[in-house]
């Protein structure tokens, strides 16, 4: 999902907005872009960890 904000974030805004991206995630990497000395981009990365005690591809039939 991505959001265009119209108007320059204020800090409470852009820190909220990170908050809810890390709220959101299990693992993951919440990416914060600074230009000029000011927050003009947020990501987020959500992984998918499998659990290291299942079956691999290799022992698939």
């Amino acid at each position: 999902m991505s959001a265009i904000l119209e108007k320059n974030p204020t800090e409470a805004e852009w820190l909220r907005i990170v908050a809810e991206k890390v709220q959101m995630l299990r693992f993951g990497v919440v990416q914060i872009i600074v230009h000029e000395g000011k927050v003009t981009q947020i990501e987020s990365t959500e992984k998918t960890r499998l659990a290291p005690d299942g079956p691999s591809w290799r022992e698939r039939s």
